[in-house]
């Protein structure tokens, strides 16, 4: 038990104090609302002349004598007075316990979501692509759920039971250790049943929560891709799909409530076994005068009492074994060390820092797995220019500029940044000196401005202009009814494919980057909205190392040098006009190029 919530522990540490007023609590509320049967015995004992007395600590008989001055019906009222009040504290105490308890369960899943969250953003890109959105998802939120459940009312329950059920046995012995071994001869039994379903329960509940991701991932999925669904006509194909996944859910979700089923009504049965025995042997010990009425009647009243502990015990156990299961699903994604992080930074550069901008690739060699991506690369960009990346799909130009962010790690000595090896640079001064402009736009469900000043919340409303206007997109998002306060829509599904990319390229641009990267970044503007916006860029951008990836030479005609990557393998450097000379890769695509421009002036 303990080793399943050993995940657990440092979060259970911080609130220390609070688990143990929290378990005062717990012992004054069972300490008082034990001695419920205790009283109502000395009461109905009190009725039966000649039945021995329940004798009370000695203040509190003082008190009573006082109270009712020894008159029969003063008594009776002095006695259901007690009873009230063991009720009232009982009541506040209770809800000490629950307010406590509960409260730290909240405050640990709320720590434990925060961490999660942080843990997942430090998670390099390899994370992602072995976990589904979904699934992640399914795990922040229903798991948590279930890891609340067993920090909270399952340890609340259990410790309510433990204590009731250790002071109802010892007044259970003392009134009569034979009726009392009589009455808790089926208990072994029910030991053995909570056992064995606790285990199944624990294997089903696992089950279900993998179902229950399948079902997240596949809805999540299909809500971001619902474009591509409709283009497709797909709706009815994905339904179905999302159905018969439901219905495995439901299948192993009833399998568990057959479980829950057969657990309580089991647990019930076998008390109600109890309560036979305790009236038939109980009672044959009253007319044998072995025990009193009021001890009969407070035996019984235990027994009636144990009911919702007993019965919470099989509650307790689903809980717990929900709740382990999911901490083990948690605690796999805490498991997860990033495979990039900042173990080899030099501690001496300052977070501030800024860099100049220099590039170099020395002879690097790059691999997905056992996939070769790139072979033998080596270039130097000197600070403040820029360079071009042509070639065709595959050939790894997307590659070379994750390897500089470090969304990919390149092998130790490969890739130097001012002279410096990259891995010497703390991740989050790199990734702030670096501007990224990705093949694939994202753009959160937030406003144009908000979208904007994402990477330099920092930025005055006159920075945001200018860089809007350096992508061109000012104009057209002034002349929106709302400006550049509307709202943008999931993934920015209210604009345009070109306004996606300007608004990336404005944002990558908002932060003043050392090192500007463009990947494919104006595929989807025409080529005079293309050559306003590079002529922006060269103004705006004139401090900074700029890289360019396209397949369009009038993107990169212009650049300081152009690399032409084939096979990962640099084939061709130079300028524009170098490399038409070579008459190669490079002067072919050109001439396609023109000869397509050429054709869709003429047609």
């Amino acid at each position: 038990m303990l080793r399943d919530l050993r995940p657990l522990f440092a979060y259970m540490r911080r609130y220390r104090w609070g688990y143990l007023w929290g378990s005062l609590s717990v012992v004054a509320t069972n300490a008082v609302y034990v001695l419920f049967p205790k009283v109502l015995e000395r009461a109905i004992d009190e009725l039966s002349p000649g039945s021995a007395r329940v004798r009370f600590p000695r203040v509190v008989e003082r008190a009573i004598d006082a109270l009712s001055h020894g008159i029969p019906r003063e008594r009776i009222l002095v006695f259901a007075g007690m009873l009230v009040a063991i009720g009232l504290i009982k009541g506040v105490f209770l809800y000490a316990q629950r307010w406590i308890l509960i409260g730290i369960s909240r405050e640990i899943e709320f720590d434990l979501r925060n961490d999660l969250f942080r843990h997942l953003e430090k998670q390099d890109s390899g994370f992602y692509q072995r976990y589904r959105t979904g699934d992640i998802m399914a795990r922040l939120t229903n798991d948590l759920n279930a890891v609340r459940m067993l920090l909270g009312p399952a340890i609340m329950y259990s410790a309510n039971t433990l204590m009731f059920t250790v002071g109802a046995l010892f007044f259970l012995l003392h009134i009569s250790p034979y009726l009392t071994l009589v009455a808790f001869a089926p208990a072994p039994v029910a030991s053995i049943l909570v056992q064995y379903l606790g285990r199944r329960i624990h294997d089903r509940f696992e089950r279900i929560q993998a179902s229950f991701s399948e079902i997240s991932s596949q809805a999540q999925e299909n809500y971001s891709g619902a474009r591509v669904v409709r283009a497709f006509a797909r709706e009815e194909s994905q339904i179905g799909l999302f159905e018969r996944l439901n219905r495995q859910y439901i299948s192993r979700a009833l399998r568990l409530v057959q479980l829950m089923g057969m657990l309580w009504p089991t647990l019930e049965f076998i008390l109600g076994i109890s309560m036979i025995i305790t009236l038939m042997a109980g009672g044959h010990l009253v007319i044998e005068h072995r025990i009193t009425v009021g001890q009969f009647v407070a035996f019984n009243t235990y027994m009636i009492l144990l009911i919702w502990p007993i019965i919470a015990v099989g509650w307790v156990v689903n809980i717990f074994q929900r709740g382990t299961a999911s901490v083990t699903r948690i605690d796999e994604l805490l498991r997860q060390e990033p495979a990039i992080d900042d173990s080899a930074a030099d501690p001496a550069i300052a977070q501030d820092a800024v860099l100049q901008g220099e590039i170099e690739f020395r002879n690097l060699d790059f691999s997905y797995g056992d996939t070769p991506v790139l072979d033998n690369v080596s270039l130097h960009i000197p600070a403040g220019s820029s360079l071009a990346i042509v070639g065709p799909t595959g050939s790894g130009k997307t590659t070379i500029v994750n390897l500089i962010s470090r969304l990919y790690e390149a092998p130790e000595g490969s890739l130097l940044i001012d002279g410096r090896p990259v891995r010497e640079y703390p991740l989050a001064v790199l990734r702030h000196n670096i501007g990224m402009v990705p093949q694939e736009t994202f753009l959160f469900s937030d406003t144009l401005r908000e979208n904007l000043g994402f990477g330099a919340p920092q930025a005055d409303v006159g920075e945001l202009l200018e860089a809007a206007e350096a992508a061109h997109v000012r104009k057209e998002f002034e002349e929106f009814p709302q400006g550049f306060e509307t709202m943008v829509g999931e993934r920015g599904v209210t604009l345009s494919g070109g306004q996606k990319q300007r608004t990336a390229i404005a944002r990558a641009l908002l932060r003043r980057p050392a090192i500007l990267i463009l990947d494919d970044a104006l595929a989807s503007v025409d080529t005079y909205t293309e050559e306003r916006i590079l002529g922006g860029l060269r103004s705006y951008t004139a401090a900074s190392t700029t890289i360019l990836i396209s397949h369009r030479v009038s993107t990169v005609r212009h650049a300081d040098q152009i690399a032409v990557l084939r096979h990962g393998r640099v084939v061709e450097l130079g300028k524009h006009e170098e490399l038409l000379e070579l008459d190669g890769y490079y002067a072919s695509l050109y001439q396609k190029q023109q000869l397509e421009e050429e054709l869709t002036v003429a047609g």
